[in-house]
C-alpha cells in the first residue's frame, strides 16, 4: 500500500524531553521520600499514563492531592522546557512529507497542556491530533492509534508511525502500524522487542531515508 500518513508521539519523538520529564518526575516524587533515579524512571514512568503513575506510585494521595501533583509536577516540566528543539532532521522529514502530500497526525499521553506548549515552541501543527486524556484508553493500548486511523480514513499500512518508548510501540504495533522508534530514551533492544523495525537516534539516520525512498 501506498504511505498516506506520519503519525508521531511527541514527548522523546518530536524532541528530546524525556530527560526533563524524568528530573520534574524525580524532583516531585522526592518530595515524598521516593529516591528515583534513570532506570527508575525509565522502569517505572515513562510511556505511562499520568493518573496510573501516580496512582500507583503515590497511593496514599487522595484524587484531588494527585491532580495538584500532576499540575505541579508539568509546571515544573514547561519551565524545564523553555527552550526545547526539535530533533536533529525533523524538518527535513517534515517538508519531505509536505512535498509528498502525506498527513500528519500527533497520538500522544502527554496532557493538553504540555502537548500545545511543546507544539507552539517547536513550530509544529497536526490534523489530528490525538490525546489518550480524551479516550477511555491511552497507550501501550492500540486505541490512539486506532483513533488517529479512524480521523485520517486511513488502513493501518498506509501510514507510518514514529514513537520513542516501549509503551508507545506496543500502542502503534498493536494498532497494525509499521512503527520506528526513536532511542532518545530507551536502548534499541527494548524498542524493538516492542515491535519496532527501526531504531534511529534521529531524523538524520540514512536507514530511515533509504527506507522512505524505498518506498518509490
Amino acid at each position: 500500500m501506498k504511505l498516506r500518513a506520519l503519525l508521531f508521539d511527541l514527548d522523546g519523538t518530536l524532541a528530546d524531553t524525556d530527560r526533563l520529564h524524568e528530573q520534574a518526575w524525580l524532583e516531585g516524587l522526592a518530595r515524598y521520600g521516593i529516591q528515583g533515579d534513570h532506570h527508575f524512571y525509565q522502569t517505572q514512568i515513562s510511556g505511562g499514563l499520568n493518573p496510573e503513575i501516580v496512582a500507583r506510585l503515590l497511593p496514599q494521595l487522595s484524587q484531588a492531592q494527585g491532580a495538584a501533583f500532576l499540575e505541579q509536577k508539568e509546571a515544573r516540566f514547561r519551565e524545564l522546557a523553555s527552550e526545547v528543539q526539535p530533533l536533529p532532521g525533523l524538518k527535513a522529514l517534515w517538508d519531505w512529507a509536505q512535498s509528498q502530500g502525506l498527513r500528519q497526525a500527533l497520538v500522544s499521553n502527554a496532557p493538553r497542556e504540555n502537548a500545545h506548549y511543546l507544539l507552539k515552541r517547536l513550530g509544529l501543527m497536526f490534523d489530528p491530533i490525538v490525546l489518550s486524556e480524551d479516550l477511555p484508553a491511552g497507550k501501550p493500548d492500540p486505541l490512539p492509534y486506532q483513533t488517529a486511523l479512524q480521523h485520517l480514513n486511513l488502513a493501518p499500512q498506509e501510514a507510518l508511525a514514529f514513537e520513542d518508548s516501549p509503551s508507545g510501540v506496543r500502542s502503534a504495533v498493536g494498532a497494525g502500524i509499521p512503527t520506528v522508534a526513536l532511542t532518545t530514551g530507551h536502548p534499541p533492544e527494548a524498542l524493538a522487542q516492542a515491535g519496532a523495525f527501526l531504531c534511529i537516534p534521529d531524523y538524520t539516520d540514512p536507514r530511515l531515508w533509504d527506507w522512505l525512498r524505498a518506498l518509490g
